[in-house]
């Protein structure tokens, strides 16, 4: 078969520089000299008959054409990289995953040294925020995100609900004489107290919040702050049962009430649906879906 192909070398300068957003760095990641890159750049262009940069003071930016070859230069670059790995005999290199502060400090925080143990050869890069990488211009090669599983472009494994609940340390408890019955967690601060998640955990308990009522405790923006106050008695936190569950197990937090509150979302393993057989990806993705097996069965039993 007869491709009709741009010049590799050309294509993988646009790649880098498509990426990084400057023929600078795209040289200096590929060994080359910024005038090298520039002349691969305009072949490339001569090729195509048209330009894939607009070129600006100091700054590049795609032009439409550019913008339309750019994440498939991207995919097939990293089709092929996956593809060499796996002749090379597998898993191994550097494994980057992007996820968010709770579940990272929480979860992986917990599980992945057995991870690590078992494939030796691969290094795990947590990178830890909530935006959304775009996995075809961005170094990474898994998502743990939170949402309903649809995100375009990716394949989406689920892994357990997000639902939530109150938490707070046994002696915050006892200094109250016990948290009994829903209106009980007023006589304790409220650790983000603003967060809709207390008003649709009240709700399911079958108890109006009353905002009126809370004593309003620390408000930190994350679930492992809120998590930390409440293991130093600074007030209840509202937490994601599945993530704090080994906190619950040592007796460090206590749940209260087996009542949950849910908006609907779940924890979900993503990577580009490109990439489903890249042997790292493809590791790691088996061993978070077997360590999270439990807790989707035990849904499973109570649907």
């Amino acid at each position: 078969m007869s491709w009709e192909l741009p010049p590799l070398g050309a294509i993988r300068v646009f790649e880098a520089a498509a990426r990084l957003g400057s023929f600078t760095k795209a040289a200096e990641e590929l060994g080359m000299t910024q005038s090298a890159a520039s002349y691969q750049i305009k072949v490339l262009e001569e090729r195509a008959g048209t330009p894939l940069f607009i070129r600006k003071t100091r700054q590049i930016a795609l032009t439409e054409a550019g913008e339309q070859l750019a994440p498939h230069a991207t995919g097939a670059f990293s089709a092929l990289a996956d593809a060499w790995l796996a002749t090379k005999g597998g898993a191994a290199g550097v494994l980057s995953v992007t996820t968010m502060e709770t579940f990272a400090s929480n979860w992986l925080a917990v599980w992945l040294g057995t991870f690590q143990l078992m494939h030796p050869d691969l290094a795990v890069k947590v990178n830890t925020s909530s935006r959304l990488v775009d996995f075809t211009r961005e170094d990474v090669d898994i998502g743990i995100r939170t949402g309903t599983g649809k995100w375009p472009g990716l394949t989406a494994h689920y892994l357990f609900k997000a639902d939530y609940t109150p938490m707070l340390s046994p002696k915050l408890a006892e200094s109250v004489g016990g948290i009994r019955h829903p209106e009980d967690l007023y006589k304790v601060a409220l650790c983000c107290a603003a967060d809709p998640w207390w008003k649709i955990w009240f709700e399911a308990a079958g108890v109006p919040f009353d905002p009126d009522r809370v004593i309003a405790g620390p408000t930190l923006g994350s679930q492992a702050y809120d998590a930390m106050a409440a293991l130093t008695d600074q007030g209840a936190a509202i937490l994601t049962r599945n993530i704090y569950s080994a906190l619950l197990a040592k007796g460090q937090l206590i749940q209260p009430f087996e009542v949950l509150g849910s908006d609907g979302d779940g924890y979900w393993l993503v990577h580009s649906e490109s990439r489903r057989n890249t042997p790292k990806i493809k590791v790691f993705r088996d061993w978070v879906l077997a360590q999270t097996a439990d807790i989707r069965e035990s849904e499973a039993r109570q649907a």
